[in-house]
């Protein structure tokens, strides 16, 4: 009897031993696509891009960003107030909501930051995380409730501020709007740069069970990316973003990384065999457009049949 009760007693403290995070690490298939789109503003909308009923399809809009506004002449930093800086003409509230009503698979989010806009870089430069958090949270809530959006992504790639600033001012914006009811979901989307890695890696360290995937930008690889190293990359980044849905991706105009021509497709059935595809990301709608989205009807067919 009293085996029996040690045998119970460390059958519990090792399941209490267990976190969350490497619960989630279990692995399994999705049927997750997003799509980033209206950031080259080429009159792309919505409606032009093929959804499988099949699948989970997340639409994020680029960019909405923490500069001035698009009509002014120069663009600085307003220190958390956000505006919206994608193809608004033609991916509006009601485009939202009529795309949404479609297609009851579909989900809508925006993005925040990006690379560049009107060709120069964007920063991350808070004056303060207090003052940045509260201005975010105030006016993307605004958007986000214009637009009937699910979610956000956060995807800044040039930094004036250190880690830490970057995880409390980001970490806090996150948990602020899912603990409001002011989105479902939440991403990251860190890439191949040293610098941008130890901003989002300490994100994830002290807010990764508020973060619901890693869009991992693969395409910030070498061209020359083969397939055996594309796993590796991957291993490496799943590594670095642990217990994360850790997405693939590629870009739609095949410049960077593993391209949808040259071997993507099967590193992600590789991936797909070991049950840790996550989800396929493509940057972007607006690329695509010109050539009648070949890769993203692939990508979802090869999503949907995923178990």
């Amino acid at each position: 009897m009293d085996l029996l009760k040690l045998f119970i007693s460390l059958f519990i403290l090792q399941a209490l031993c267990i976190s969350p995070r490497s619960m989630q690490a279990a692995a399994q298939n999705s049927k997750l696509f997003r799509e980033y789109i209206g950031a080259q503003f080429n009159n792309v909308k919505f409606s032009d891009v093929p959804i499988n009923p099949d699948v989970e399809f997340h639409f994020i809009l680029a960019f909405a960003i923490d500069y001035s506004s698009p009509s002014t002449s120069s663009n600085f930093p307003t220190n958390g107030k956000f505006n919206i800086f994608w193809d608004e003409q033609y991916l509006t509230p009601a485009h939202v909501s009529s795309i949404k009503s479609r297609h009851s698979n579909v989900k809508v989010g925006l993005s925040l930051g990006g690379a560049t806009v009107g060709g120069k870089p964007v920063y991350f430069k808070p004056s303060s995380v207090d003052s940045w958090v509260s201005n975010a949270v105030t006016s993307l809530t605004k958007i986000i409730k214009q637009f009937h959006l699910d979610g956000i992504d956060v995807d800044y790639e040039q930094f004036s501020a250190d880690p830490d600033s970057f995880t409390h001012c980001i970490g806090r914006l996150i948990t602020t709007l899912k603990n409001n009811g002011v989105i479902s979901y939440a991403s990251i989307a860190p890439y191949n740069d040293d610098q941008a890695q130890s901003h989002y890696k300490a994100l994830w360290r002290s807010y990764g069970h508020h973060i619901d995937y890693v869009n991992f930008q693969f395409y910030s690889y070498d061209t020359s990316t083969t397939v055996t190293q594309f796993l590796k990359y991957f291993e490496e980044q799943s590594s670095n973003y642990e217990g994360g849905k850790v997405l693939v991706s590629f870009l739609s105009h095949e410049s960077g990384g593993l391209a949808p021509n040259k071997g993507f497709f099967t590193a992600c059935e590789r991936l797909k065999s070991q049950h840790k595809l996550h989800g396929i990301f493509v940057w972007c709608a607006d690329d695509s457009l010109a050539n009648g989205f070949p890769y993203e009807k692939k990508a979802q067919s090869l999503l949907a049949s995923a178990s």
